[in-house]
């Protein structure tokens, strides 16, 4: 009897563990803080698109982009920055032009209308 209890708990420790690691690749790591501070230097620019993005700017887009490894993680990003960009006066061709300005590709545009679920 007791060999079978302790078989029972292992099979439900088991089972657990999966559960949750199965359950963790679909939570994204990157949260709207870091997006929010990662472009907190590029305020000034995509408000007024006038002249190029700070470096600081720049470094801020590079390491957020770096951040997005994952599909998940690309949608959060992508939903914080739709989020932002829907709540702050920008312009948005500058909103738009910044990952280029910066050197970065994305394989989608940063703007209200963009579709997170299929970046």
């Amino acid at each position: 009897m007791g060999n079978w209890y302790i078989r029972a708990i292992v099979a439900a420790v088991t089972v657990a563990v999966l559960v949750l690691a199965a359950g963790h690749g679909a939570i994204a790591a990157v949260s709207c803080d870091q997006v929010r501070s990662a472009i907190a230097p590029c305020l000034s620019y995509v408000s007024t698109n006038r002249g190029n993005p700070s470096d600081r700017c720049c470094e801020g887009v590079r390491n957020l982009n770096e951040l997005a490894a994952t599909p998940e993680d690309r949608r959060a990003v992508c939903t914080c920055l739709k989020n932002i960009v829907a709540g702050t006066p920008l312009n948005d061709d500058a909103v738009a032009n910044l990952p280029a300005k910066c050197g970065v590709q994305l394989p989608y545009t940063i703007s209200p209308s963009t579709d997170c679920s299929s970046v």
